[in-house]
């Protein structure tokens, strides 16, 4: 499990800075250079989609590190949640 964990660390996504809740639209606005508003806009009109907006926002939080490079899914299988 530690090499998908460092795997997904070497992509070099990351939580925004900029966050209201788990960062991930934050991360993904820094990432792709868009406005912090529209890709949250963006984001919470993909929860209008059954299961996949949701869901894959779930996926996200879980798997995107945080801006020290924590996982939340390494922590819980490790059983050290922190956040």
């Amino acid at each position: 499990m530690r090499k998908f964990f460092d795997s997904i660390r070497r992509l070099g996504f990351r939580r925004g800075p900029d966050r209201m809740f788990a960062g991930i639209a934050g991360g993904l606005a820094e990432a792709t250079g868009l406005n912090v508003w529209l890709v949250r806009l963006l984001v919470l009109a993909s929860f209008l989609l059954p299961v996949v907006g949701i869901g894959a926002y779930l996926v996200a939080w879980a798997l995107t590190p945080w801006q020290d490079g924590s996982i939340p899914a390494e922590q819980i299988v490790s059983g050290r949640l922190e956040r």
